[in-house]
């Protein structure tokens, strides 16, 4: 049995399991994916020493490597149970005041999801209240896409494609006063990105949210979901500390700020171990690597 065929079996018999017992073993599955993986430990070190500033201790390791164990098991969860019941395991929402003052004035916000904590719990709980376009890229096993769509797109949320078309519906919706969210330390491809510092190392970053802040009566809020081991999440929601503004390469390297900071604030329950500064296919290196391999 092939890995597309079984991951959807796979996923629906985890989201039958209560969210404690996910995270319990999320945080299991983390651990041992740290031990057996020497790629992903190495890459879990070397990052999350950059994001700290300093070497980080055994302690630290496990701990974020438990966090995105857990973060990948209770996807089922919060995909495949009615979204009262995920809401249910909310335990606080903190600056939502934010988007009702910026709708009273007539601004349409961009909610910028870093991959933290549980960054699905942002958007799912927008769009109990208000319309919201997300922006997703098609994950690489289609057997999971269905499961993927039938969890996001629920209540006024809809989806669209990381394409030109998908980016031209976003920038149709803020228009018309739709709010839009996406993931700003997701990776691009060629084309699509700038090199921009990134706690300190140049890594390759999107553009999109910086072309999408520049459309008229629109403003950037950044959203995470803090995980409760065992409980659920609470909802931060805030305002960039500094203008998002200038040029495009202003703003893309203002976005990548706000995100560190928001990272700051819960470095473990940051996705270390995604490669966020890997050289897309195709794509030029940063000038220091350029430099370093002449």
């Amino acid at each position: 049995m092939s890995l597309n065929s079984l991951l959807p079996p796979l996923f629906r018999l985890l989201g039958r399991c209560s969210l404690p017992t996910l995270h319990r073993l999320g945080g299991l599955a983390g651990l041992a994916t740290f031990w057996l993986s020497g790629s992903y430990r190495r890459r879990l070190l070397e990052n999350l020493a950059r994001g700290l500033g300093r070497q980080p201790t055994t302690a630290e390791l496990h701990a974020n490597a438990r966090e995105t164990g857990r973060m990948m098991l209770e996807l089922p969860f919060v995909w495949q149970r009615p979204v009262a019941e995920v809401m249910g395991h909310l335990v606080e929402v903190i600056g939502w005041d934010l988007v009702e003052t910026l709708r009273a004035e007539g601004v349409t916000v961009i909610a910028l999801t870093p991959h933290m904590g549980c960054f699905e719990i942002a958007s799912l709980y927008f769009g109990t209240h208000l319309p919201m376009t997300v922006l997703y890229r098609p994950p690489k096993q289609a057997g999971v896409e269905p499961i993927l769509r039938a969890g996001r797109a629920r209540g006024q949320l809809s989806l669209a494609t990381a394409d030109l078309a998908g980016v031209r519906s976003i920038i149709k919706g803020l228009r018309q006063g739709i709010a839009t969210g996406l993931l700003p330390d997701q990776a691009p491809g060629k084309g699509e990105g700038l090199w921009v510092p990134f706690f300190g190392k140049p890594a390759y970053t999107m553009t999109l949210a910086a072309r999408l802040s520049e459309v008229k009566n629109t403003r950037v809020l950044l959203f995470w979901g803090e995980r409760i081991t065992g409980k659920g999440w609470r909802l931060h929601i805030m305002a960039p500390q500094m203008p998002i503004e200038g040029s495009l390469e202003e703003r893309a390297h203002a976005i990548n700020r706000e995100v560190e900071h928001l990272i700051r604030q819960c470095p473990t329950q940051y996705l270390w171990g995604y490669n966020r500064y890997k050289v897309p296919a195709g794509a030029n290196p940063p000038p220091a690597e350029s430099t370093e391999n002449t």
